[in-house]
């Protein structure tokens, strides 16, 4: 007998970009910047780091298993009910707790093509089938997923704005397609990137309808600047969530993560600050490259991704801005080869990439 499943020995994992310290000892470079995770360039907010100092005292004790002071304030500024909320480590760990809680051996998954990977790796170390539609004009499809509902569907995992291709669907299309889906049938929204879409008006923030059937995610880790303390949350119809708090791990997220949370929360002048210089961030990555005639895609998000011609010159183009310090993501493992993700950084760290950038496409791609 196998003592390891055959769904986890073909299981590809997820592969982060290449870090800085991996690409300073490669290539031997004094300066290097980093546009590949759509990590927050400013840092963490210092109310948060504060927080996290205050708190180290206290390491030695577990987390208490409620850990109601983050989800009592997510509550309240969400006006819901503190039995509609979770916390857990990222939001990915919520969604890898979804996947253990509410799956049965023949149900199955249903997402889009040129989405976040973490939730196909989830499902595949599950053996959960899942069936992915494809992407139309590089957005997600709801319609093609809405055809391939079937009796065996038991979640749809949606990623709003998308990651890695910075789109939404809109307030309209999100309702048509929520009115068509069965009642039975989870729908993961996972909003990682709310808070640089939520100033557009066709942006369906999902807390707005609080439809039974739908789990909502958001994470510390992208505006608020906090991906390496892992601290997530979500909220759900309080059935779904009492089920959820049954299988979750009962210490996490740790008192750091918590403390940290909560810290963000109150430093609206962090986020703000952020939000602006995303803004120019972005802006000045759309002029870039209009000047160099690189097809891009319009971006909800913290990040641009451009569109070229073949998955060569997506090879090409990497390895050239990689040994002048630039870390970009190439997107294949999202299943789009031709194309490069570029996460908007400080001003400094945006004209570092252009001029990088400029001397890579001097000699062709």
């Amino acid at each position: 007998m196998a003592l390891v499943p055959d769904h986890i020995q073909t299981l590809e994992p997820y592969k982060a970009g290449k870090s800085i310290s991996e690409l300073r000892r490669q290539y031997n470079l004094d300066k290097i910047v980093k546009l590949a995770s759509n990590e927050n360039p400013m840092g963490s907010s210092p109310l948060a780091t504060e927080a996290i100092h205050r708190c180290l005292s206290e390491i030695h004790r577990y987390p208490h298993p409620d850990f109601n002071a983050l989800r009592k304030r997510l509550a309240e500024r969400y006006n819901v009910d503190l039995s509609a909320v979770i916390a857990g480590n990222g939001s990915e760990g919520i969604m890898s707790l979804i996947v253990r809680t509410f799956f049965l051996d023949d149900e199955e998954a249903l997402t889009s093509e040129g989405t976040f990977i973490g939730f196909r790796v989830l499902a595949d170390s599950r053996g959960i089938r899942l069936h992915m539609a494809p992407l139309k004009n590089l957005s997600i499809d709801l319609n093609a997923i809405l055809d391939r509902i079937t009796k065996r569907t038991k979640i749809i995992y949606l990623a709003n704005p998308n990651n890695p291709t910075g789109t939404i669907f809109s307030n309209e299309e999100f309702l048509a397609f929520h009115e068509k889906v069965p009642p039975e049938v989870l729908i993961i929204m996972d909003e990682a990137y709310f808070e640089f879409a939520q100033e557009y008006a066709e942006y369906p923030d999902s807390m707005k309808y609080r439809f039974d059937n739908i789990i909502t995610l958001r994470t510390f880790s992208k505006a608020y600047g906090l991906a390496g303390v892992r601290i997530g949350y979500g909220f759900a119809h309080q059935d779904l969530i009492a089920n959820l708090m049954k299988v979750k791990l009962p210490f996490e997220p740790s008192i750091p993560a918590q403390a940290a949370g909560l810290a963000a929360l109150d430093d609206k002048d962090f986020l703000n600050r952020y939000l602006g210089l995303n803004r120019k961030g972005i802006a000045f990555l759309y002029d870039l490259f209009e000047k160099h005639s690189i097809p891009y895609i319009r971006s909800y998000a913290n990040f641009v991704t451009i569109v070229l011609d073949t998955e060569s010159q997506v090879d090409n183009l990497n390895d050239k801005l990689l040994r002048q310090g630039v870390i970009v993501r190439p997107l294949k493992a999202f299943g789009l080869p031709h194309c490069i993700r570029v996460t908007a950084g400080l001003e400094e760290e945006n004209e570092f990439f252009a001029r990088a950038l400029g001397k890579a496409l001097s000699t062709g791609l």
